[in-house]
């Protein structure tokens, strides 16, 4: 599996130093780039990327104070190596969980042993995510809630009127910033859920799977599983609209299980 990986610095010879020497590491895969802490932010929250390359002394929002608004926001850390032209900010990279730190000019050693390091906490990661699904899995074969023979409504608020939905006619649940807005065959609202949690335990779990961390999907409505850049996928519902929900790596294997690829 690819590291998927994201380089932030408000140099661009730096940033164009560093993407030539991360050619020499084809475990690296090179998704985006930003030149400051706010496109940084945006970067990771679209690429959800394993490694971020993060320049310390950005104008603006600096590094060390994007991994603070990153952990303030509580979003899934990625990996994050600190580039710095200074050694003194060592003691403050490890201090916000930085796996590494690499000085200008670069040294492609150095930035080799970094790019080990990072490899062996993704591929630990990776492990425990899937010792834990595995361990879910078993919990949930062992404790299903029984289910009721009429099928669950659910209230959604469209507009000014609050509509009653079969729960099997819903397509998908979209998550943004706190609301949950679902999507049926035959209406469009916002949920009165007030959390996802709240939300799935209401929802038959051998039908609705939350295959990304922004939406919830019944399985009953994709249409078609579309390989996607880095062998990920997006899934196609069969809305009007033919929507297009993405899958996260962590849930890729869940994927193949539900469908046998």
């Amino acid at each position: 599996m690819p590291i998927n990986t994201v380089i932030v610095d408000d140099e661009r010879p730096a940033r164009d130093e560093l993407a030539f020497l991360l050619k020499s590491f084809p475990e690296v895969s090179i998704v985006a780039q930003g030149k400051n802490g706010l496109e940084a932010l945006t970067l990771i929250k679209e690429h959800e990327p394993d490694l971020v390359f993060l320049d310390v002394e950005m104008p603006g929002l600096d590094g060390l104070g994007v991994v603070k608004r990153l952990m303030d926001r509580g979003v899934e850390m990625p990996q994050i190596v600190f580039v710095t032209a200074y050694d003194h900010y060592a003691v403050k990279a490890f201090e916000v969980n930085a796996v590494d730190y690499i000085l200008k000019p670069f040294d492609k050693n150095r930035l080799a042993k970094a790019v080990q390091r990072v490899k062996r906490t993704v591929e630990e990661r990776a492990s425990q995510v899937e010792r834990l699904e595995t361990l879910v899995d078993k919990l949930g074969a062992t404790a299903q809630k029984p289910q009721s023979n009429q099928p669950a409504k659910l209230l959604v608020k469209s507009q000014s009127r609050m509509l009653l939905i079969d729960a099997d006619d819903m397509i998908y649940a979209s998550i943004q910033d706190g609301s949950i807005s679902v999507f049926a065959r035959t209406a469009e609202g916002v949920s009165n859920y007030r959390t996802v949690e709240e939300f799935m335990e209401a929802l038959d779990p051998g039908v609705f799977w939350r295959p990304h961390r922004s939406y919830l999907v019944n399985i009953n409505h994709i249409k078609e599983v579309v390989p996607w850049f880095k062998s990920s996928y997006m899934l196609k519902m069969d809305d009007k609209r033919a929507s297009e929900i993405p899958v996260s790596r962590a849930q890729t294997k869940r994927l193949r299980e539900l469908f046998g690829l």
